[in-house]
């Protein structure tokens, strides 16, 4: 997993609530066995219309919007059914970070076991990263985890908590896997005692 310690993107804008995971990834796309690929089916329902061509409208078919790696939206997102899929998309799709006043607690979760970080920030802070943007819509946002602080142009920085454990597992690039191998000698040498495994 990529470590993520200070990262720059311009912002994609989504001015809506309670975004569930049913429309970040439509259940018709969850047959697939592989985590990659996704991307193209992300929002797929808002993003394209019923032959399959784009909606111009949509906010992440907008051209201020491409190449944008942050994701900016209002509370409650990620609500809904629990399938991992919807960050495995948006990870796929490029977004690196999401910004809202709250998440679903799964969807919280899995951010941070797939390299993607969820901030929450209040609402006052949320409403004012959204006017920012309207009067600034190239503007990058530097995102640094070490210091937990979001940058906006030279007059804003907004600080963000974060659980230590998670922040540690993001600046490190270590899922639960990487975790456990960390401990990896220590877990041969527990099996070497019981004769689970063959002395080296």
């Amino acid at each position: 997993m990529q470590p993520f310690t200070k990262f720059v993107s311009r912002v994609a804008v989504m001015d809506r609530s309670n975004v569930d995971t049913d429309q970040i990834i439509p259940k018709q796309f969850l047959k697939r066995i592989e985590r990659t690929g996704f991307g193209q089916f992300l929002f797929y329902d808002w993003r394209f219309d019923e032959n399959g061509q784009p909606r111009p409208e949509f906010e992440l078919n907008l051209p201020v919007n491409q190449g944008a790696n942050i994701l900016l939206a209002r509370r409650d997102f990620g609500t809904g059914s629990s399938r991992e899929h919807a960050v495995w998309a948006l990870a796929d799709f490029g977004f690196r970070c999401i910004i809202s006043e709250s998440f679903g607690d799964i969807f919280y979760n899995n951010c941070f076991k797939n390299g993607v970080l969820p901030i929450r920030l209040s609402e006052a802070e949320i409403s004012n990263l959204f006017q920012l943007m309207r009067e600034t819509p190239q503007l990058e946002l530097v995102i640094d985890l070490e210091k937990k602080t979001i940058v906006a142009g030279e007059d804003l920085t907004i600080n963000f908590e974060v659980e230590e454990f998670r922040r540690q597992k993001l600046l490190r690039g270590l899922d639960d896997i990487g975790l456990t191998l960390q401990h990896l000698n220590k877990i041969e040498d527990y099996e070497r005692a019981r004769g689970w495994i063959e002395h080296t």
